[in-house]
């Protein structure tokens, strides 16, 4: 086949083409993340919640979302109303999971995310994270008369974790697992997850602590299982936001330093994780954690590697 000759106008106009098209994709880009910005001139800043992430973050229904995390973001949302001088805000609910939480805060779908996100060094490369709020613990939770006491015993087991999540390659990456072969079961949420663990299909659900604790709380016995072995890791919690916006980072990070030198964030702490919380009206129970208040003590924005090495 012969191939097709361009004419050197033709060559031209497409290197024209290319050019404009970068230089729109790089507009675009900057727009995106000129948060603030896309705050105040569209009067709106759009949450990505959870739908099951334990007391950090989940629906009671009816398209209302709550939680500690989930309060705090919406009370970040009025702090940057403030600082932008804006007398209204509207705060719109976008939920999102475990696989999806991350593409829908770069393609600025969400703007900021605050659930239950663990600030690893990978997710660095394409999201940027605000101080830590929460330090998670990830552990395994069982029937009550389950054998199953500790990463030994899930020799032959199934084990269920949330897709999108690291829970099981923690398990793996554990010492104590060596040579240990379990089968993977995947829940497309933490409440899908614990729903394994509940029907019999799963003999034990691995995930953070307190989102554990959050669904075994909700189930409807909650006598029925319990959270037992081995810490597997612990890992710094943050909210999500895009990368190349330090305006948008610090207004957030401001935000959340106020309310952890206030005492705000430990009261909102106490109402989410050891006071009766919808919809069963039953607490979590879960105190808080030394690591916890060493993290609203000294705020940083570490990733977990890093929190682990100083650990």
């Amino acid at each position: 086949m012969t191939p097709t000759r361009i004419s050197s106008p033709t060559r031209r106009t497409a290197l024209a083409l290319a050019v404009f098209s970068a230089v729109l994709g790089g507009a675009a880009h900057a727009e995106t993340t000129d948060t603030l910005k896309k705050i105040k001139d569209t009067g709106t800043i759009t949450l990505g919640v959870r739908e099951s992430s334990g007391a950090l973050g989940y629906t009671v229904g009816a398209g209302k979302y709550v939680g500690f995390h989930t309060e705090m973001a919406e009370r970040v949302a009025q702090d940057i109303r403030k600082k932008l001088g804006m007398s209204s805000i509207t705060v719109k609910y976008q939920p999102v999971t475990s696989q999806n939480r991350i593409p829908l805060v770069q393609n600025g779908t969400v703007d900021l995310e605050c659930g239950s996100t663990t600030n690893n060094r990978a997710r660095q490369k394409d999201v940027a994270f605000a101080v830590t709020t929460y330090v998670e613990e990830v552990r395994i939770a069982v029937k009550a008369n389950s054998n199953i006491k500790s990463i030994k015993d899930l020799a032959g087991k199934t084990v269920a974790t949330t897709t999108g999540t690291t829970s099981v390659q923690t398990l793996r990456k554990n010492e104590r697992a060596t040579g240990i072969d379990f089968k993977e079961l995947y829940g497309k949420d933490h409440a899908d997850s614990f729903l394994l663990l509940e029907s019999g299909r799963a003999d034990a659900f691995v995930m953070d602590g307190q989102i554990l604790a959050g669904n075994i709380s909700k189930s409807k016995n909650p006598k029925d299982f319990k959270i037992v072995g081995e810490v597997l890791s612990v890992e710094p919690i943050a909210c999500m936001l895009r990368k190349d916006d330090p305006a948008f980072k610090t207004a957030v990070d401001d935000s959340i330093k106020g309310m952890m030198k206030n005492g705000d964030l430990a009261k909102l702490y106490d109402k989410w994780f050891m006071k009766p919380i919808p919809p069963a009206n039953v607490p979590v129970g879960l105190a808080l954690s030394a690591a916890t208040k060493d993290a609203w003590a000294h705020p940083n924005d570490k990733p977990m590697e890093d929190y682990a090495a100083k650990k």
